[in-house]
């Protein structure tokens, strides 16, 4: 298909204004490490939030949706719905002990909790491990959407389109560290939302489509349109619904939805005013996430299965693209094809918004890691702030050089999504104790990290190459939980604890509270050096409460707005009552949390 100048009037004007945005905060993001990577510490809950929803809509996002639905149905989106419990979790629990810390890094936040050695080397190799391993595998993984986008819309190369896709986005991430990234996403997100709209709206147009009346009415799509799977399916049942509900939310470790907070989520946690703004801006992104964004996704993905059934359909549509690499994935794109001049710009620009704003991240957010807790801890602690902002923008373009060539290894969203699920597996408990339970040291976070590797490793590669029975997708999920759980927790018990000086500056900094620290409160007072517990009351319980009425909240929403469109009226009021009654209770109970100005 061809772009009209129309078309590239949208693109080349939102190349101008990211370029431009970079441009202007340069000099301020030079200033210092803190500026380069937290904008000061000093950024407002409404924009921190939107941020990371844009982080998260990336351009692979509607390629896994589409995958997901094409193959599960709308109910398979459960496996990634189910991670709302994790969010609304680190919003009314963790987000203000993040913003309490007062880290610069997630992983500074290993050797206040930690001590000794060990806590050094946990942080050093988990800089390693996630700031360069696992962030360039998630940036491989958006980049392959960005090439599937331009294999089937504009008839590039993967090559070509990794190097118009990712120079931009390297320029203004490297000239305008964390703030030029903040302001950035927020108009990227507004693009990438409209852009997304437009196109299930014109995909509801086609003569092929019918609207939502011919989607509902397709045989061809028959039970796919279904929010919940089918129950006479036991296997689905448990893989779709059960598991993900059950088991993955506390037990999975995922990139934007860490149990107890992690990584670019944290990142902009701790760039927020105080700790109102930190909950305020958690709150914004998983309510964007789950009950604003998937429905137009999921429109196309529907409208797919009626032009593109089959993936044969899918090569005979794009005979350029190889065969053999034809995923479902693709389907999301080809769809975009019929949109005509004018609108094709303005969507395409979506798309690469969509994939700026998640590689921009997660570039600023992986060479915080490289300078702050390998180069500066590890290399060269008296470097200066020039030395570190230099470090952070030279390590930006290497990130970037590593994920573009990871990405032409990769064949489809859905792989992808498994890999990162199956490498997560069984240390997000770990995450979720570890503020409150003084028993955990470092050697629980090391054999987390190893053990849940080495099985995902094995159930990825060796249990294939060796020519075993396959193994479905939720067992070596559980498999891994339960493993990495086990070995986590063994290892727990029979090492040494971290020093008690260490564990009672962390109490007194953070205040987590609980009875998980009753034996250091209790053994500082034999010491004469008591904790003061009064000045921050454990809240954790009602916490709790916040975020059960946050799910219902969101879920009511997202469900009701499904079944609007679906023109199915009765559960669609109900949904929305449920919504506005947990949303006043939300109100309610928030108010009564303990939170910092």
């Amino acid at each position: 298909m061809t772009l009209h100048s129309v078309d590239w009037a949208f693109v080349i004007g939102f190349f101008i204004l990211s370029l431009a945005v970079g441009v202007a905060v340069t000099k301020r993001a030079g200033r210092s490490s803190s500026e380069f990577f937290l904008s000061g510490r000093n950024m407002p809950w409404w924009l921190l939030g939107v941020s990371m929803v844009a982080t998260t809509f990336s351009s692979d996002t509607p390629n896994l949706v589409t995958d997901i639905v094409r193959q599960n149905g709308v109910a398979g989106n459960w496996v990634w719905w189910a991670f709302l419990l994790t969010g609304m979790l680190t919003v009314f629990v963790y987000a203000k002990l993040w913003r309490r810390s007062g880290v610069l890094t997630d992983l500074e936040f290993y050797e206040m909790r930690y001590s000794g050695k060990a806590a050094a080397f946990l942080r050093g190799f988990r800089a390693v491990y996630l700031g360069v391993f696992f962030n360039i595998l998630i940036m491989a993984s958006v980049s392959l959407a960005a090439i599937k986008i331009g294999e089937v819309m504009l008839n590039l190369k993967p090559v070509q389109t990794l190097l118009i896709a990712s120079l931009v986005t390297v320029i203004y991430s490297m000239l305008g560290g964390l703030r030029g990234i903040l302001i950035t996403d927020f108009f990227q997100f507004i693009i990438a939302m409209i852009g997304s709209v437009i196109a299930a709206v014109v995909v509801l147009g086609l003569p092929e489509v019918g609207g939502m009346n011919g989607i509902l009415t397709s045989e061809a799509i028959g039970s796919k349109i279904n929010l919940l799977p089918d129950f006479s399916n036991t296997e689905m049942v448990i893989s779709l619904l059960i598991l993900p509900l059950a088991v993955q939310w506390w037990s999975v470790w995922y990139p934007g939805a860490e149990p107890g907070g992690g990584g670019y989520i944290s990142q902009r946690m701790l760039s927020a005013k105080n700790e109102k703004h930190a909950i305020g801006a958690t709150f914004l992104f998983n309510t964007a996430f789950y009950a604003l964004r998937p429905w137009p996704w999921i429109i196309v993905a529907l409208g797919s299965l009626l032009v593109f059934p089959s993936l044969e359909s899918l090569q005979i549509a794009f005979p350029h693209i190889d065969p053999s690499a034809i995923r479902h994935d693709h389907a999301y794109a080809a769809m975009l094809t019929f949109l005509p001049r004018g609108l094709l710009g303005l969507v395409v620009a979506s798309l690469i918004a969509a994939y700026m704003s998640t590689i921009s991240t997660h570039l600023n957010w992986g060479s915080s890691y490289v300078v702050n807790d390998i180069f500066k801890r590890f290399v060269r602690q008296d470097a200066s702030e020039r030395q570190q902002v230099l470090v952070g923008r030279i390590s930006t373009v290497l990130l970037m050089i590593l994920a573009c060539f990871i990405a032409l290894l990769l064949s489809n969203a859905l792989q992808a999504f498994r890999i990162l699920l199956q490498i997560g597996a069984g240390t997000g408990l770990l995450f979720i104790l570890r503020w409150f339970w003084w028993r955990i040291n470092p050697f629980s976070e090391i054999t987390a990290m190893v053990v849940s590797f080495i099985v995902a490793i094995y159930f990825q590669f060796v249990h294939p190459a060796l020519g075993f029975e396959e193994i479905s997708s939720h067992f070596q999920l559980l498999a891994g939980v339960g493993i990495t759980t086990f070995a986590w927790i063994g290892v727990t018990l029979i090492t040494v604890p971290s020093d008690a000086q260490t564990l009672r500056a962390f109490y007194r900094k953070v205040g987590p509270g609980g009875p998980g620290w009753k034996r250091v409160i209790e053994q500082a007072k034999r010491d004469n050096d008591p904790i003061d517990e009064a000045a921050r009351k454990w809240d954790v319980p009602l916490g709790i409460l916040c975020m059960v009425f946050g799910c219902l909240a969101v879920y009511g929403t997202l469900f009701a707005t499904g079944y609007w469109i679906y023109g199915n009226y009765f559960p669609a009021i109900a949904l929305t009552a449920i919504a506005v009654i947990a949303s006043a209770l939300l109100v309610k109970s928030w108010g009564k949390l303990r939170v910092g100005s």
